[in-house]
């Protein structure tokens, strides 16, 4: 257990970011989800912007890797260019 008051500050501070961060994190994840199972191109067209951003945005605050980002953008990009 934490013997300063600098440590038991740190660790309720983390509990919150990690919360917030797998919230984002998960949300992502099923934007993703929903894009890669989507088989109308127009509609694909459409979502692809929004989840690119998502991502930038959640690589930019450090919440995902930027490789991992850059990735994901790739890997939908070819998917809704094959649809």
């Amino acid at each position: 257990m934490a013997n300063h008051k600098s440590s038991e500050k740190r660790i309720r501070q983390t509990k919150v970011k990690t919360l917030h961060n797998k919230y984002y994190a998960k949300t992502m994840r099923n934007a993703v989800r929903k894009l890669r199972a989507t088989t109308d191109k127009t509609e694909a067209t459409e979502m692809l912007p929004k989840v690119q951003k998502m991502l930038d945005k959640l690589a930019k605050r450090n919440i995902i890797h930027k490789n991992k980002a850059a990735n994901i953008k790739s890997s939908l990009a070819l998917h809704v260019n094959a649809l």
